[in-house]
């Protein structure tokens, strides 16, 4: 997929913090899921300065349920680019992905069939435009 530009960063950024967020305000989080949100800090670029952000507002993180369709399409979208960023989908990133994706009010079988119509994009060579592309159509097809 293709590099993000500056502006698509920062929106992967803020899409990482509401999964953070997510996972915070359960009782308590597996070990798998902490190393999968710390892979995805690192893989993200995340600055010394967002990671203080992150750290002074730990207690006010709250995940922020999305309502229109193109929010929904939007962080899908990021989620899945996050996924890819290594070019490595390990099922721990998944199954991430499908507790998020239900979150945003997805049922499990419809977040599976996406992750599967999507799996193979970088090998494919697809654009982050193609990508895109393809999530928009199939949850549309979904409503």
């Amino acid at each position: 997929m293709d590099k993000l530009t500056v502006e698509e960063s920062e929106s992967l950024k803020k899409s990482f913090i509401n999964i953070l967020a997510l996972f915070f305000k359960q009782p308590t989080i597996e070990t798998k899921y902490v190393t999968c949100l710390m892979k995805w800090s690192t893989q993200l670029g995340l600055s010394k300065d967002d990671l203080h952000r992150i750290e002074e507002n730990f207690d006010h993180l709250n995940f922020k349920p999305l309502s229109s369709q193109e929010e929904k399409l939007e962080a899908i979208f990021y989620l899945v680019h996050m996924i890819y960023i290594d070019n490595i989908v390990e099922d721990i990133e998944l199954e991430v992905a499908t507790l998020y994706a239900k979150e945003l009010g997805f049922k499990e079988s419809v977040v599976d069939e996406l992750f599967k119509a999507i799996a193979t994009a970088p090998y494919d060579g697809k654009s982050t435009a193609e990508v895109r592309d393809e999530i928009s159509e199939f949850l549309a097809l979904q409503e």
